[in-house]
């Protein structure tokens, strides 16, 4: 079963470096962001898979701080988004 588990696990990494490309080369914000949730998401992921293969604790906590974060940051970033682009009346 860990074995299943460990492979998971490099899959998602994968996953993860190809949303590092979306972001280096990333044509706009939103694309960055969404590459930023990806990270997020994948990461919590990943550290839950391995806290059950291996059976440590710990890795649960520190997937909930990445969550948080992740959250946090796409707050901050609709924040920022939203005050950079004033709205037009017709």
């Amino acid at each position: 079963m860990s074995t299943f588990l460990y492979i998971t696990a490099a899959l998602l990494l994968a996953s993860l470096i190809i949303g590092l490309v979306r972001v280096w080369l990333g044509p706009q914000e939103a694309d960055r962001m969404l590459s930023a949730q990806l990270f997020g998401t994948t990461g919590v992921a990943i550290l839950l898979i391995l806290a059950i293969a291996t059976g440590q604790r710990a890795l649960i906590d520190i997937a909930f701080v990445l969550a948080l974060l992740a959250a946090v940051a796409t707050i901050a970033f609709v924040r920022r988004v939203g005050r950079a682009k004033p709205e037009v009346d017709s």
